[in-house]
């Protein structure tokens, strides 16, 4: 029988585990005092994917039911089915994407629920606690919408697995690289269609404010010539201007994906939805961006390549990564000299396989990082994934939480916009985005979506116990502190001595959870 703890874990650890990770398990933050920050990082940040036993066992153990009606040309299906789709080459999952198929819409999102389910899975149980924020974050600065698109949805699991996860920390240019070959961004920001004369410019100009110079480096408004931005003239623009749109969207003609297209006379392109570059649709003749010259008829995709080059390896786009890494694991207003810290080792190793780790090892060891503590609200995906890592739930991801996560605001791989999901708490504070996220919190406690039992009694004794041992115990992991157990108990109705049924002690422990030190991070 365990017995309740009789000290808060170590407040360092536990905070670090809050923002480097989806929260601490019973015993890590204590682990990690142990063990110190530098040698839990030299783990988190070379992850042995052999080593992530229980997160694979509930990946390859989790099953998501299906169920819609019959159609015209398709029967009716109610069933329980594994993530099927998370290790298929898209070739197998893009006859999802086809419009001209009787296909039922729970069908084609499919691959978006068993990601989403993957997601949560990882967050609450991988041991690689660190890669899994990162994935996220990266997920959210090269954002897709799989809701809003049936061949978005079918080419997720691929974006997941070979654009996203290998490179969240590795090298920001491979990593550039892989996104804008995945199918998903190439459908999501219409670069598959764009042709020589008729170059469309959406990718390029998330390209350039999203995914790598940022906002603050457009100088449209302040220059309408190429040569009159800072540094033109040496061929180091300090900025992008709508002309360096314009020309990196024709240096992007030709990349495509396999969807059937057609190339002249008869001749179509496969339907694998795998990527694919058209030489016959690139625009071949010279270009100009950031102010650096493009010779005409270059080798193949050599000048989309070289756009990507200038755009990875741009100061702009240095400060830009590093402010929004900075901004995610330690304020929402990140301070400027970490962040310029942050900017100078992204430069500086941009030719390293551990550029990214190794930029996130300065901004997780800066004393900033721990002087933010609870400067940050968790998201609704953080909020679910840190309350399952600290009550012990035997987790299995449901249709109804998926619903309920779409709900609380937070859409994963279904936000609309480019910019991706809000960073500031102001997003994630609002009267109607608080209601949900209490919803989460108690609805997870009580199992209203079948994610699984939480007793939390057992962890003192089971059964009727009194309420200051329940808080006792579990106020801890959830808070770092034993502060406010007298507070709770009132809130509940109850003294200290109460002795409280095991519904009565659940919804004891998810007002622990609601409170500010377990809403933020």
């Amino acid at each position: 029988m365990a017995t309740a703890p009789t000290a808060p874990p170590p407040a360092a650890a536990w905070a670090q585990l809050n923002r480097l990770a989806f929260g601490p398990r019973a015993g890590e933050a204590e682990l990690m005092h142990r063990q110190g920050l530098a040698a839990w990082l030299d783990q988190q940040l070379k992850p042995d994917e052999a080593a992530d036993g229980e997160s694979r066992k509930r990946l390859a153990a989790a099953t998501l039911r299906i169920r819609y009606p019959a159609g015209d040309q398709y029967p009716a299906v109610d069933e329980t089915r594994p993530l099927g789709t998370l290790a298929a080459p898209i070739e197998q999952v893009w006859p999802l994407a086809d419009g001209k198929r009787p296909i039922a819409g729970a069908e084609r999102q499919r691959p978006r629920q068993e990601v989403m389910a993957a997601t949560l899975i990882r967050a609450v149980y991988s041991r690689w606690q660190l890669r899994e924020v990162l994935v996220d974050f990266w997920h959210n600065h090269f954002n897709v919408n799989a809701a809003g698109d049936q061949s978005v949805a079918a080419a997720l699991p691929s974006f997941d697995r070979d654009a996203i996860r290998p490179h969240a920390l590795g090298n920001f240019r491979q990593l550039l690289g892989a996104v804008a070959k995945s199918p998903a961004m190439l459908v999501y920001l219409n670069n598959r269609s764009s042709r020589a004369g008729n170059a469309n410019e959406n990718y390029a100009r998330e390209l350039f404010e999203l995914h790598g110079l940022g906002r603050a480096a457009y100088f449209n408004d302040l220059y309408s010539r190429w040569r009159d931005v800072p540094g033109a003239a040496d061929g180091h623009a300090a900025g992008y201007i709508d002309g360096d749109v314009y020309e990196a969207a024709r240096a992007f003609t030709g990349w495509s994906i396999e969807d059937g297209a057609g190339l002249g006379g008869e001749l179509r392109l496969p339907m694998t939805g795998r990527f694919v570059y058209v030489e016959a649709w690139h625009d071949n003749y010279q270009k100009r961006v950031l102010a650096s010259e493009f010779d005409p008829f270059q080798p193949a995709m050599a000048d989309g390549e070289r756009v990507l080059d200038l755009v990875a390896f741009h100061p702009a786009t240095a400060r830009h990564v590093a402010t929004k890494l900075c901004q995610r694991l330690v304020a929402d207003a990140p301070p400027p000299g970490l962040v310029q810290a942050a900017a100078d080792r992204f430069i500086k190793l941009r030719d390293r396989p551990d550029q990214i780790a190794q930029t996130v090892r300065l901004i997780a060891t800066s004393p900033d990082i721990a002087r933010g503590a609870g400067a940050k609200v968790k998201r609704p995906l953080e909020l679910v994934a840190s309350f399952m890592r600290a009550s012990g739930i035997d987790f299995q991801p449901t249709l109804g939480l998926l619903g309920e996560l779409d709900g609380s605001g937070q859409r994963l791989f279904g936000w609309g916009p480019p910019t991706g999901h809000p960073d500031t708490a102001d997003y994630w504070t609002s009267t109607s985005a608080m209601r949900r996220r209490w919803s989460l919190v108690l609805g997870t406690a009580e199992n209203w979506w079948s994610t699984g039992v939480f007793d939390p009694t057992h962890a003192v004794g089971g059964g009727e116990v009194a309420a200051a041992s329940v808080l006792g115990y579990w106020l801890p992991l959830l808070t770092g502190t034993h502060e406010g157990a007298e507070d709770l108990a009132a809130a509940m109705g109850v003294e200290p001595m109460t002795v409280l049924a095991t519904d009565q002690a659940r919804r004891l422990v998810a007002l622990a959870a609601l409170s500010p030190r377990f809403q933020r991070r």
